[in-house]
């Protein structure tokens, strides 16, 4: 999942019930909160319903939505789109649930906004434990963690998803037509190494970091989301021709692969760090709810179709990412190329958050005078990290499910439901809702530990395996 993260302190709103700004319809919000108890009132130049669905849209859709053919593939033709769909509802309620503590949160304090971070720490206080409002502090330290741990892995995923898709290109170019309908083989050309690719790719990331002003990256955010829905049509319309017999593909695959499924799943699917700052924008926040359900749907089905249809299309031969399926000819290689256009400018959007949260309370260390520096050299680090560990891990699927379980399942499954239990425990809670909060969390927290141990365990055997073939011909 491409999640774009929006920083809570760019958006203003009016969530005090006491004041209620000229022709603002009273009412509460169809479910997420109590209509006696808590309103919320947008700017009047705030985003209207359409804007912000789109941007809803835009903050779930990446490179995780490329790599779900292979998912099902780990899952099975039946098994994976059921489970793509079960996810997909369960990952909207925590999204819900993270809506309805803020409002909660926002009436209990008086507050205009309260992110995510914010939330986790006052249902700490919440608690009837001493031990956990003593510490509930780091309950915002722990969910900002997660959310550079995430970000930084998207944007690790973006350097493999760079280099896999370049080396394609420039492999191919020699034995590129114009005929898309071939199927011959075309040899490919030697060329380096992908992950001498990726260190190619890095000054001209680190230039694009240096952008830090939100209006220029809105501008190359534009830009890369035309980019990319141009790729996705061109993508639909051919995995849908001349898909082959589906009878030989498992209708359930081996459950050793299926934590993998649940990592790139939930990779794509976590988008719930940008549901409150979206919902804060908005010019009529009580139409967030239906927008939030319609925009989630929208996902879910992208997700289902184009992953049930590009595994469809190429069967056991699916790649990490269903662009290195493509056909050699050149207009699904400029395809590739105008998809890696809009992830290398998506990279900068994403890396915002996480220099946001880390370089200016180490700035302001230093003096004014070498404060600019300072800042370009720990960007200059910090892509640096996420270049070095991408070239560690050069397998794309990997990257991926790793991602996914190790961040993406906390964030998404396994906080909300905790925190509605802290948050309404000393209120009143109907047990029904502890058991269910429960059993997602366990399912987060066994997709976590299981996915992270799959993850490693298919990273470490490509080493295994050449190291055995290097004893075997000495």
């Amino acid at each position: 999942m491409s999640t774009q993260r929006l920083r809570s302190e760019d958006y203003n709103d009016y969530s005090s019930t006491d004041v209620t700004p000229e022709g603002s319809p009273p009412g509460g919000m169809n479910g997420f909160a109590h209509p006696e108890s808590y309103q919320r009132f947008g700017e009047t130049n705030g985003t209207t319903w359409y804007q912000t669905l789109i941007h809803l849209l835009k903050g779930n859709i990446g490179t995780g939505l490329l790599g779900l053919p292979l998912a099902v593939k780990n899952a099975g033709i039946l098994l994976g789109p059921l489970s793509l769909l079960v996810m997909g509802i369960v990952a909207v309620h925590c999204m819900g649930i993270l809506v309805k503590c803020a409002h909660h949160f926002c009436y209990r304090f008086q507050k205009q906004f309260v992110d995510y971070g914010g939330a986790v720490m006052y249902g700490l206080e919440s608690t009837p434990s001493a031990w956990l409002r003593t510490h509930a502090v780091w309950g915002r330290r722990v969910v900002g963690l997660f959310l550079i741990i995430t970000q930084l892995g998207f944007c690790c995923v973006y350097f493999v998803f760079l280099a896999d898709n370049l080396k394609q290109v420039v492999s191919a170019a020699n034995g590129t037509t114009n005929d898309c309908n071939s199927n011959r083989t075309v040899a490919m050309t030697p060329t380096m190494d992908s992950r001498l690719y990726m260190l190619s790719l890095l000054p001209f990331v680190v230039l694009l970091t240096f952008i830090q002003n939100l209006k220029v990256l809105s501008i190359f955010s534009m830009l890369a989301n035309v980019a990319m829905l141009v790729s996705l049509v061109v993508i639909y319309q051919y995995i849908v021709r001349d898909i082959p017999d589906p009878s030989d593909l498992p209708l359930a695959a081996a459950w050793k692969t299926y934590p993998l499924f649940f990592g790139t799943a939930i990779f794509a699917f976590e988008g719930i760090g940008v549901v409150l700052p979206l919902e804060n924008k908005m010019k009529n926040p009580r139409q967030f709810p239906v927008i939030l359900y319609v925009g989630m749907t929208i996902v879910t089905i992208l997700y289902i179709s184009l992953s049930v249809l590009g595994y469809l299309r190429f069967g056991a031969d699916i790649q990490a990412s269903i662009t290195l399926n493509l056909p050699n000819c050149w207009l699904y290689q400029a395809v590739k190329l105008l998809f890696s256009f809009g992830i290398f400018f998506t990279y900068a959007v994403q890396f915002y958050v996480p220099a946001e949260i880390i370089i200016p309370p180490l700035v302001a260390r230093v003096s004014e005078r070498w404060g600019w520096l300072v800042n370009l050299l720990l960007r200059v680090a910090l892509v640096g990290v996420t270049c070095v560990l991408a070239i560690l891990i050069p397998r794309l699927d990997i990257v991926i499910s790793l991602v996914g379980s190790v961040s993406s399942s906390a964030l998404a499954l396994i906080f909300p439901p905790l925190l509605e239990i802290a948050t309404y425990y000393a209120e009143g809670i109907h047990p029904l809702i502890i058991a269910k909060d429960i059993a997602i969390s366990l399912f987060g927290f066994v997709g976590f530990v299981v996915g992270t141990y799959e993850a490693l365990v298919e990273l470490a055997a490509p080493a295994a395996a050449v190291v055995n073939t290097t004893t075997a011909m000495v």
